[in-house]
């Protein structure tokens, strides 16, 4: 019962974080008194070198005055190709080619959301927001551009599939597995397979997910209620997750074995 209830704090933490997230999100977009707004050219000025007015980046339209970070972005450092300008883009990419350093995100993935939302949540937290840059992201009324309201409905979007991901990930933990060019292949379950910590071990069974092409083994719980029915009901079989519809047996492993091995 413990471990339950700690899976559901997780899970409760997850939900909450999702909610905590898109508040900020809409708390960053959304119009600041006094906000200054920069056109791409005047932004470029701020690369740190002599004589330039300051050292500014910028990452969704959104502006920061990175000068304490100056060893990372000066000229010459490592990071300067994203001094003066919006190169959202690179932040996930790491290309930071001249047409790799750019803020068109429009092809980028859930994921690739999510990552930006780190780098905005790492730029918020350490340096100062000084305004925002008219062009993809912002207007020059300086509220956000339909492309703006895209990735933040994308990054809503990506949270949620986190979270369930994880609630997959607590019903079925990836199994533990090794090969070698002597022994062959072989899959285990242990109560920390997957990384998910738990008071049961379970068995591995190949799972088949909507769209994937191959399946995965993951450890499958062998007793009790299924894991979508409340576990006071008595109708059930006392067989855990076995008899969910998308596993699969491996063949020529006993059915309750916790280790399967084929070798080659």
């Amino acid at each position: 019962m413990l471990r339950v209830r700690e899976r559901e704090l997780m899970l409760g933490l997850a939900v909450a974080a999702t909610a905590m997230v898109a508040a900020w999100l809409m708390g960053w977009w959304s119009p600041r008194s006094g906000c200054r707004l920069f056109i791409p050219e005047e932004l470029a000025r701020y690369r740190g070198g002599p004589g330039d007015p300051g050292l500014y980046l910028a990452l969704l339209g959104r502006v920061y005055d990175v000068s304490s970070g100056r060893r990372h972005y000066e000229p010459g450092a490592h990071y300067s190709g994203f001094a003066g300008r919006d190169a959202s883009r690179a932040f996930v990419t790491g290309d930071c080619s001249e047409a790799g350093l750019v803020d068109d995100v429009s092809d980028l993935s859930f994921s690739d959301l999510l990552t930006l939302q780190n780098w905005l949540s790492f730029y918020e937290k350490n340096y100062e927001f000084v305004g925002k840059v008219i062009g993809r992201f912002y207007g020059e009324d300086g509220l956000p551009t339909p492309a703006l309201t895209l990735v933040e409905a994308m990054i809503i979007k990506g949270l949620e599939a986190s979270e369930q991901e994880m609630k997959e990930k607590q019903k079925f933990p990836p199994c533990n597995a090794e090969w070698s060019s002597t022994r062959g292949t072989r899959f285990w379950c242990s109560q920390k397979s997957g990384g998910v910590s738990r008071d049961w071990i379970g068995v591995p069974r190949k799972l088949y997910k909507p769209g994937a092409k191959e399946p995965q083994c993951v450890c499958v719980r062998t007793t009790g209620p299924p894991s979508d029915q409340m576990p006071h009901n008595p109708m059930h079989r006392n067989h855990g997750d076995l008899d969910h519809p998308n596993l699969e047996e491996y063949i020529g492993c006993p059915p309750l074995a916790t280790t399967c091995s084929f070798p080659l």
